[in-house]
Parts: C-alpha cells; sequence; structure tokens
C-alpha cells in the first residue's frame, strides 16, 4: 500500500478515487478501467486485471491531480505574435480536439441515462452539441486562416497584402464566435446549478460536471488569450506596419 502526495493508496477503490477527484476519470478511461460498475475494485486489483503496473498508474493519477489543482502558467505577454499562436494552437486546441468528443460522449450518455430524473439534462446535451460544433469550426478557421495570417504578419517588414483587407474582419468574426461559445458554457453552467452533482449523481455524471467545469476554465483563459491579447497585439502591429 503506497501512500502518494494526493493521499490515494493503491487500496483505494477506483470508484473513491472518480469520486474524490472527477477530473481523474479520464485516466480510467484511457486504461480500460471500468470506475462506475467496476467502482469497489481497488485500484491494485482494477490494474492487475489490466494487465497494468499500479504504481505507474498511480503516478499518472498523482501528475493529472495536480494540473487540475493549479498547474502551470504562461506569460502570454511577453510571447511573439508566432510564439502565442502556436501556444494557443498547441494547447488549447489540441485539448479542445481531445476533449470534445470526449464530452459528446458522456453529455449523450448521462442525458440518456438520467434525463427522466432531471429535464435539465437533455438541455445539457443539446446546448453543448451546439456549443461543440460551432468550436470546431472555430479553431479550423483559427488555424488554416487567422493564425497563418497572423504569423504571416508577425515575420514580414510591411503590412502582407491579405485576401480579406487586413486582420480585423477575421478578428471580429472570430470574437463574435467566442462570445457565442461563453453564453452556451454559461447556459450550461445555470443548468447544472454551477457543475454541482446531485447526491444521487452517478460517477460518470460527476465526471461530467467535473470535465465541463474544468473545459469552463480553459475556454476562459483560451480566449482570454485570443481576446485580450493576441488579438489586439496584431492589429496594432498590422496599423504600425501599415503606416511606418
Amino acid at each position: 500500500m503506497t501512500t502518494t502526495a494526493t493521499s490515494f493508496q493503491t487500496s483505494d477503490s477506483v470508484g473513491a478515487i472518480v469520486t474524490r477527484k472527477p477530473a481523474l476519470a479520464r485516466i480510467f478511461e484511457q486504461a480500460g478501467i471500468d470506475y462506475c460498475c467496476g467502482g469497489k475494485k481497488s485500484l491494485e486489483a482494477a490494474c492487475r486485471e489490466k494487465g497494468l503496473d499500479p504504481q505507474k498508474v498511480l503516478a499518472q493519477l498523482e501528475a493529472a491531480a495536480a494540473v487540475a489543482t493549479g498547474g502551470g502558467g504562461v506569460d502570454a505577454a511577453k510571447m511573439t505574435l508566432t510564439e502565442l499562436a502556436d501556444h494557443i494552437q498547441t494547447t488549447h486546441h489540441a485539448y479542445l480536439k481531445a476533449e470534445l468528443p470526449r464530452l459528446e460522449a458522456m453529455t449523450k450518455k448521462v442525458a440518456a441515462v438520467h434525463g427522466e430524473h432531471d429535464p435539465r439534462l437533455p438541455q445539457v446535451k443539446e446546448v453543448y452539441l451546439g456549443m461543440a460544433w460551432e468550436l470546431k469550426e472555430h479553431t479550423l478557421k483559427e488555424e488554416q486562416v487567422l493564425f497563418p495570417m497572423i504569423r504571416e504578419l508577425d515575420a514580414a517588414a510591411s503590412t502582407p497584402a491579405f485576401h480579406c483587407g487586413s486582420l480585423a474582419a477575421p478578428i471580429r468574426a472570430m470574437e463574435l464566435e467566442h462570445d457565442s461559445a461563453g453564453g452556451a458554457i454559461e447556459k450550461i453552467r445555470e443548468l447544472t446549478d454551477g457543475f454541482t452533482p446531485p447526491e444521487w449523481a452517478c460517477n460518470t455524471y460527476r465526471a461530467m460536471l467535473d470535465a465541463l467545469a474544468l473545459f469552463e476554465r480553459d475556454l476562459h483563459q483560451h480566449v482570454h488569450k485570443e481576446n485580450n491579447i493576441l488579438f489586439p497585439r496584431a492589429i496594432q502591429m498590422e496599423e504600425a506596419k501599415r503606416t511606418a
């Protein structure tokens, strides 16, 4: 029996671990460990059944718990436009690509299983699905159109001849889509009582709410870096190079 910095032990049941820290559900999902119906099994037993080293899984849980409770930040204000665009794409966009399908499956499952008990859950699913579709399109447009333009501007001695005239129009379109996503996650927060699970919620329900709360936090960081740092600086640089 091994004690970790997060006070988890290999003798703890996998269900208890997810109950205490729902964000860790993704570690069990990746390992193929059933933390819901099989939640009474100890971490040691669940890992042995899957041919996994319990200590290695324990280390993964520790690392994931550290990220979920704090993690390190970056000083976006000190990055070049290219560095910041790259950072957003490799962190926040990568997070969306991994998390959007996972949350889609969870919202559908929880709505199907518990929708009769709480009629707001099908609404959560529908709002989420609409938001997810928009964000997939949004990141594609940024990666294929806007970010390459920003990188080109950053590297150029003078203002490039963009097909749309300037960065202002595509940036404004992205900001409007940010507003839409922000409104959707706010609606989901309202429908879930601030991502608070009812007493009767199963582990999957709790994991879904915890994932949505983390999603909201990442979305806020993501939009902040674009709306308040990347976009204004890009417009400022474009204007400066145009008048130089």
